[in-house]
């Protein structure tokens, strides 16, 4: 079947509703969904959305300089002013959507403070304000005429020049995007999706690992797909580890703790009960998300242990089960009362700080083809993410995306000669073991070489064994009928493998990528490397 579309977005977080809200009454909107519109790391996101909002005390720069510390000065400048200046007309457009962040009794916003952030500025809805932000959205959706949703609908590639019969490179100064094969689950066909305009949403990566805090559908979709069709990607070998994943053995994902909870008052201790973090960093709990994550990681390899403990038994009990509700009721669902238990923590994969390479309109190496949302690669976090700006930037980047869309997508035509998906000569895999270990084996591979701690042993290791797989896996996708999960396979090799990759070509510990045989060279985390 082939459908016609102004606009193809393939994602439903954030970042893609967003960008399908403001295009409708434009022309006709495409949302492609893997699974359903409930399920994305959108939805799973507990701390908030950092915001510059109390002015009396807080302001843009500060926003600007927490954030640039944060991502270990590697950071575009341009693009992390973009998202803090435009902030605050995106809470704006947020609330029109429904959207209710938490108050004060005053009416003034009850604003929290996580790691890396020098000022009270996250906008929350107690500890799911993700689920708030996913369901405010999905009802704006669902009311929209000029929105056709596809759930358990699965990308399997965008069409460019390539699928015409030419010869495509990454030399190649024009490759442009078409649309998209999408495997439709129900019938088990692939349709073939044309638009003006494609719009890439498919958010993170976490499931490229054994442990982490995302969806099992984050397999890094998106990115495979541009990479595979010669678009640019970058960054990938920062990968941030969330510090503090409820440990919690055969949870797949791991339920998060928020980071919001450090900032309420939390204290890191090891099995012995004992404060760990004056060693690593002055700021304690609240230091930035790499460095609490490699100090839990020391702790934990320094004393044999699988994890830490969180404390707040020395809060207010009521206050944290009026802060946390979620994971009050999560904790006490094992046994654990948080109000007077130690909660046993431990670092998970969390965010993708790079990915489609970007410019300010959200536009991609390929011409007609937007990346928006954690599958992106805007600049804004450089080496780490400063907690609570992935949202933000997903809402600002898809307002970008849709202005520059509007105003050029009357001028695209939708390419008719587009031929089917053809996959004659192919069958269903027989054994679906063979595609359930390789996935297995690629978690296992990453985990244990690609971590939190490198080195270039681990990472030839990571090479070698993730080229066996992809020659497998490539045989196997060659003589088989696409399914999901012989693509999502394909996926997560092919960003393991840029992760890998792109951990090897950088020689030097920085940021979230930290190796040992590049010892960091110590400077003061608030001043610009460069200048000293």
């Amino acid at each position: 079947m082939v459908r016609k579309y102004d606009y193809l977005v393939i994602g439903s977080g954030i970042a893609g509703m967003s960008f399908a809200l403001k295009m409708a009454g434009k022309g006709r909107v495409a949302l492609i969904c893997k699974t359903v519109l409930d399920e994305a790391n959108t939805a799973l996101a507990q701390g908030g959305v950092a915001s510059v909002t109390d002015t009396a005390v807080d302001d843009f720069d500060k926003h600007i300089h927490d954030t640039m510390v944060a991502g270990d000065w590697l950071s575009d400048p341009e693009a992390v002013r973009k998202v803090v200046e435009g902030a605050p007309d995106q809470i704006r457009q947020l609330l029109d959507w429904g959207v209710d962040f938490d108050r004060k009794a005053d009416g003034d916003f009850d604003l929290h403070r996580e790691g890396g952030h020098s000022e009270f500025r996250i906008l929350h809805h107690a500890d799911n304000t993700g689920y708030e932000i996913q369901q405010s959205l999905i009802r704006q959706v669902r009311r929209s005429p000029d929105i056709d949703v596809f759930e358990h609908h699965f990308a399997i590639e965008i069409i460019t020049q390539h699928h015409l019969g030419r010869i495509v490179t990454r030399r190649t100064p024009d490759i442009t995007c078409y649309g998209a094969y999408i495997l439709d689950e129900a019938t088990g066909q692939v349709d073939t999706f044309l638009s003006r305009v494609t719009v890439m949403a498919t958010g993170g990566a976490g499931a490229v690992y054994t442990t982490t805090t995302n969806p099992l559908v984050a397999t890094g979709d998106g990115i495979a797909m541009v990479y595979r069709a010669k678009g640019t990607v970058a960054d990938m070998e920062f990968i941030q580890f969330h510090p503090t994943a409820l440990y919690h053995p055969g949870d797949r994902p791991s339920f998060l703790i928020t980071e919001a909870m450090r900032g309420y008052g939390g204290v890191l201790r090891n099995l012995r009960g004992e404060e760990f973090m004056q060693k690593y960093d002055p700021r304690l709990s609240l230091a930035p998300r790499d460095i609490v994550a490699r100090a839990i990681d020391s702790e934990m390899k320094l004393h044999g242990d699988d994890h830490v403990y969180l404390d707040v038994t020395h809060k207010d009990p009521e206050e944290t089960r009026r802060h946390f509700p979620n994971i009050y009721a999560k904790c006490m669902s094992l046994g654990i009362d948080i109000t007077r238990d130690y909660i046993p923590v431990a670092p998970a994969a969390h965010y993708l700080c790079g990915g489609i390479v970007v410019d300010r309109n959200a536009e991609s190496s390929i011409r007609r083809l937007y990346a928006v949302g954690e599958c992106s690669c805007t600049g804004l976090h450089g080496g780490n993410r400063l907690a609570s700006n992935s949202l933000i930037e997903a809402v600002v980047y898809a307002d970008a995306a849709a202005r520059h869309a509007a105003e050029v997508a009357h001028g695209y035509d939708l390419r008719e000669d587009v031929p089917v998906w053809n996959d004659e000569g192919t069958s269903h895999p027989e054994e679906m073991v063979l595609i359930t270990q390789s996935a297995r084996e690629v978690g296992q591979i990453m985990s244990a070489y690609v971590g939190i701690v490198r080195s270039n042993l681990r990472l030839d290791r990571a090479w070698n064994r993730l080229d066996i797989l992809y020659e497998e896996t490539e045989r196997l996708f060659k003589c088989s009928k696409a399914s999901r999960e012989l693509c999502e396979l394909r996926n997560i090799i092919n960003v393991g493998y840029l992760i890998m990759r792109q951990a090897k070509e950088r020689h030097e510990s920085r940021g979230l990528h930290y190796t040992i045989d590049y010892p960091p060279t110590p400077h003061d985390a608030d001043t610009d490397p460069k200048a000293c």
